[in-house]
């Protein structure tokens, strides 16, 4: 079953293609509108699996509807209905993201094909979707605590967009994980996702690495060289530890960010990019702007979305469902069998002090499985890490 929505300011059309419709697949469920306000108040209301609309019609047009629909629900796919002497404004809303249009009056056959192979995409979409979920529960967050519980929320909301987000947590916390998931929900989730660690990249050479170089252009520059944003065109690139990025190329970045263009070192020509950008920090990049050393235009371009992932001693209830993850994943990574944490030893580590978050709790989850009994016991556990 369809739903589908037919937007016609004149009746007899709009009776003729309910009518088409309806004799093709009698489980169609067919919504009408008189015009583009009427419309966006049912797309409001309802989920539709196709939208045909006109283009000229009074108060609100198909394109606006069009636009509408794109920023709201971009997956329904929208056919459009162009008169004499509109070819331009059909060509027009194909570039707008339109999935094709017809010429009235309306050709049986080219309605029902391009009818036919609209909902053909938007399965394809829902079941890309829901693909795109399943390979994202191996990045998914581990837990049932409130705070883990928002971020999930969050990140489903988040993803589909294209809002620029900030992480913000402590070291090990899994602000990584947050971008992974994010990108693998993302309608770029099929391209790469260019991770780069800001901390890691000497001062002097942290502009080369994000955008490149060309030949010659300072000692060592042997050939052109692409750079982190360049690479990541279309995909999303997520920039670790940006507090620790010099103010130069935080500029160069805020440029980025403002023009969709990059220039390499030693190079003057811009090249124009398409890329989602993830940030995170472990510092307090407010406080960084007090002391002069971030950027504050730069902070608010990327904060459009703030996401706050706590440290582990601040959710230890979630430290058994880690401890039952990281053993299966260990164990299947080294083809051993999974071995069983006693109550007693989970007891012992959920009172442990985590500074290392739950990049150290999974080490020593590692530790303990390699090392520790058939059963891993509170011995165990003290041997391996004091309480």
């Amino acid at each position: 079953m369809s739903r589908i929505l037919i937007i016609e300011d004149e009746p007899a059309i709009r009776r003729v293609l309910v009518k088409i419709l309806s004799e093709e697949d009698k489980s169609h469920v067919i919504d009408e509108a008189e015009n583009g306000i009427e419309a966006i108040n049912q797309i409001k209301k309802n989920s539709y699996d196709l939208i045909i609309s006109d283009i000229k019609m009074p108060k609100v047009d198909g394109m606006e509807v069009l636009d509408y629909s794109k920023k709201n629900t971009p997956e329904t796919p929208i056919i459009m209905i162009s008169g004499h002497g509109d070819l331009e404004l059909a060509v027009d809303s194909m570039k707008k993201g339109a999935f094709d249009y017809i010429s009235k009056p309306p050709d049986l056959n080219r309605l029902l094909t391009t009818v036919r192979n609209a909902l053909d995409r938007k399965q394809l979409v829902v079941e890309n979707k829901l693909l795109r979920k399943k390979i994202s529960k191996s990045f998914e967050m581990i837990g049932k605590s409130k705070a883990i519980n928002e971020i999930k929320n969050l990140i489903d909301k988040v993803a589909e967009t294209e809002a620029k987000i900030l992480v913000n947590g402590p070291n090990g916390s899994g602000k990584e994980l947050v971008a992974k998931s994010i990108h693998n929900l993302s309608r770029r989730a099929h391209q790469p996702l260019i991770e780069v660690n800001c901390a890691a990249i000497p001062s002097e050479l942290i502009e080369s690495e994000l955008f490149g170089h060309v030949k010659g252009s300072f000692t060592g520059a042997v050939k052109d060289k692409i750079g982190k944003f360049e690479a990541a065109h279309n995909g999303t690139i997520f920039l670790d530890e940006i507090g620790d990025m010099s103010l130069s190329a935080q500029a160069k970045v805020l440029r980025v960010l403002q023009d969709n263009c990059i220039q390499k070192v030693g190079g003057g020509k811009d090249i124009k990019i398409d890329v989602r950008v993830i940030a995170a920090t472990n510092k307090d990049l407010k406080k960084e702007i007090e002391d002069g050393k971030f950027r504050e235009d730069l902070y608010h371009r990327l904060a459009v979305i703030l996401i706050d992932v706590p440290p582990l001693n601040s959710r230890k209830d979630d430290i058994p469902l880690l401890i039952e993850h990281f053993s299966k994943n260990i164990a299947d990574s080294q083809g051993a069998k999974v071995k069983k944490f006693s109550d007693k030893a989970i007891d012992l580590m959920k009172k442990y002090d985590w500074s290392g978050n739950v990049r150290e709790l999974r080490n020593v989850i590692e530790r303990l499985i390699i090392l520790g009994d058939e059963e891993i016991s509170p011995k165990n556990v003290k041997d391996f890490i004091k309480i």
